[in-house]
């Protein structure tokens, strides 16, 4: 032995002999307990967040912890605590005078050996500022130790051991049996095998060196000694620890949530400490509108269609998974347009890296996918859907003297188009000329009703999307589409109860006041098929049915900085966005239509595959008058019509053709009344 460690064994020696010489004295002088160290206390304990069905999402709180009664759990749980941390623990009255011994020749021998009880360390981890462990002098030893033995004179074992499952850190800011086993495994710790139980038992001694997500073989190995020290105290058979010996470590991803739902829990967390429910404090539990499989579809689709955009031969931007940030991000938003609930939000590609929520708090530009507000205004001044527009150079004056001269993309001009054809093509300029014809402020005036609070611009580049919005507000104001002219503010929270399970939050469900006549909604909507079944969209047709009924509109900016895709089912209103944190060009050929809708085709993909269509196609209210024209000239069709330019045109009474009014019986009768 080298005489820095004789020199270091001696010094743990006299620490030692010193704790011993006190625990015979009675009683201590000038270290009587305080009257707090050794009581138990209920520790600090999370507030819990589930989704829709109950499923754990997320948790709020300085330290993730569920207090379980130790009744609820296996036998060999807690024996497995005791195996390995405190063999003696049903013996010794707080401290184990024979443990101690032990840890004296171990240190005279040169080992290092600890002999803190099961109850000291409960000691120690509850009460840290009246006894720190992380304190090494003698006065803190036997302060602890006089904490220890009093615990004992006023609790039972079973008191005690319970309070330390509870109380013990996992790492992670996960504390107590009950989130470590949540978290590690992914089910309540009433639910532990006999080698999950051994293996969280191995954990207290280093949980960083021995969690069994990032060190796997650490964490079998002592484990397997956990099991082992079982069997020799008799608390397993040898059989038993052999046969758990050999089971391989498991572990859950996403932390055991049923979902990742991180960005979800900050917005949950941020409205209730608005409402003040202090939440932080912990206690509570959250039950939100989050579908589980939605939100997983969510984030899963967003990562897939990202990576796979970035791993185009032409992609010119770092990729995820590099040392930087700067990688290509998204968000997605699916609502429940009949009640606003948000059933999934996923504002990034990875939470850990950049928690920052581009759905709630993101301001971007929308493109296109502002245009139906522009064109549900012009329904609603009159203006048919099949009326011809001029979809050619335009050049608008500005109040500066200069002239805006929108183009599209394609840089050719189709001529005279009827407006559906222009929204299904997402022809830039038909957009510009309707906000002229009808006005910036009657445009604006709809996108408030709907729902739409941040500034918009009163220049003509606003009709195609210039000014900034919130995405979730963009997505949540197409519930105006989907629910026939009323849109419904989005909800994250059913309800908070306290711990004594009380009620103390419970948003209702708000619907706006009307923003659109039902007739012009339908219409609307009718109008966004066509961008999904032949215009900008179709993309999503690769992954939805066509027994599905699908409305949308794609949206890209100048330049291909920010592409969306928002669209509706019978069932759900959803939306899509791609771009990057500082805006520039995602690269060549980025459109809405190639790189969003993916993403949004592939979520209804997993959707409807779990849930099959639960509402039937879009039947027209009353008012409604439908007719077969002809797509390219938006009259009426004739018996020369060809086939592929047949189609339905839905009018609001009153605007139908005049050569309808005139003969009713030219009229479709599915669901249209003719006056």
């Amino acid at each position: 032995m080298s005489s820095l460690s004789f020199t270091r064994s001696l010094t743990r020696l006299s620490t030692l002999l010193a704790a011993v010489v006190c625990l015979t004295a009675v009683p201590l002088i000038g270290q009587q307990p305080t009257g707090e160290a050794w009581q138990i206390v209920t520790p600090f304990q999370a507030t819990l967040v589930s989704a829709s069905n109950g499923a754990l999402i997320g948790e709020i709180g300085r330290e993730l912890r569920t207090n379980v009664s130790i009744h609820t759990l296996p036998k060999y749980v807690g024996q497995a605590f005791v195996a390995v941390e405190d063999q003696r623990f049903y013996q010794h009255n707080g401290v184990d005078l024979i443990g101690i011994a032990g840890a004296l020749k171990d240190n005279l021998l040169g080992g290092h050996r600890g002999a803190s009880t099961i109850t000291q360390q409960l000691v120690g981890n509850m009460h840290p500022d009246i006894i720190d462990r992380t304190d090494k002098s003698l006065d803190r030893k036997l302060r602890e130790q006089s904490a220890a033995r009093e615990m004992e004179r006023h609790y039972t074992k079973e008191q005690i051991l319970e309070a330390y499952l509870n109380q013990i850190s996992f790492g992670h800011r996960y504390f107590g049996i009950e989130s470590a086993a949540q978290h590690y495994f992914g089910k309540p710790a009433s639910q532990l095998t006999l080698a999950e139980a051994a293996t969280l038992a191995a954990m207290p001694k280093g949980p960083a060196l021995y969690n069994p997500i990032t060190h796997p073989d650490h964490a079998r190995e002592r484990r397997n000694l956990v099991l082992a020290l079982m069997a020799q105290q008799g608390y397993i058979t040898h059989a038993q620890a052999t046969a758990a010996a050999a089971t391989p470590i498991v572990t859950v991803e996403d932390e055991g949530m049923a979902a990742p739902a991180q960005y979800i829990v900050d917005v949950v967390r941020t409205q209730a400490l608005r409402a003040g429910v202090p939440v932080d404090a912990g206690g509570y539990h959250i039950t939100t509108s989050v579908d589980p499989l939605l939100q997983r579809a969510a984030t899963e689709a967003l990562q897939e269609e990202a990576t796979a955009v970035e791993g185009q031969p032409n992609y010119p931007h770092p990729r995820f998974g590099t040392t930087t940030n700067d990688y290509l991000q998204g968000a997605v938003v699916v609502i429940d347009p009949t009640t606003g609930d948000v059933l999934a939000l996923v504002g990034g590609r990875d939470y850990a890296r950049s928690p920052f929520d581009r759905a709630v708090d993101g301001m971007r530009q929308p493109g296109s996918s502002f245009k139906p507000i522009v064109y549900a205004t012009a329904l609603t001044d009159s203006i048919a859907s099949n009326t011809l527009m001029g979809d050619t150079a335009i050049a608008v004056p500005l109040p500066n003297g200069t002239y805006y001269r929108p183009e599209d993309d394609d840089h050719r001009y189709l001529g005279p188009i009827t407006l559906r054809e222009a929204l299904a093509k997402s022809r830039n300029i038909v957009a510009v000329e309707l906000w002229q014809r009808l006005g910036p402020d009657s445009v604006i005036s709809t996108a408030r009703r709907m729902g739409i609070t941040s500034p918009i611009a009163p220049v003509p580049a606003s009709a195609i999307g210039a000014s900034a919005v919130q995405p979730l507000n963009l997505i949540s104001a197409y519930t105006t589409f989907a629910n026939l002219g009323t849109p419904v503010q989005p909800r994250f929270i059913y309800r908070i109860e306290d711990a004594a399970g009380k009620v103390v939050m419970a948003p209702p469900i708000r619907a706006l006041p009307p923003a659109l006549d039902p007739r012009t909604s339908f219409v609307m909507r009718d109008m966004m098929r066509d961008v999904v079944e032949h215009g900008t969209a179709t993309a999503v047709r690769r992954y939805v049915s066509s027994q599905i009924p699908v409305a949308g509109k794609t949206g890209t900016t100048n330049d291909n900085t920010d592409v969306w895709f928002i669209g509706m089912t019978p069932d759900l209103v959803a939306g899509v966005w791609l771009g990057f944190d500082a805006p520039k060009p995602i690269m060549k050929g980025a459109f809405g239509g190639s790189l969003a809708a993916p993403v949004w085709g592939k979520i209804m993909e997993k959707y409807y595959a779990a849930h099959g269509m639960r509402h039937s196609d879009w039947t027209p209210p009353i008012g409604v008058i439908s007719a077969e024209l002809d797509r390219a000239t938006g009259q009426l069709a004739t018996a020369t019509t060809p086939t592929d330019r047949r189609y339905t045109e839905y009018f609001v009474e009153g605007t139908e053709p005049t050569s309808l009014k005139l003969d009713p019986s030219t009229v479709f009768q599915r669901g249209a009344l003719v006056f």
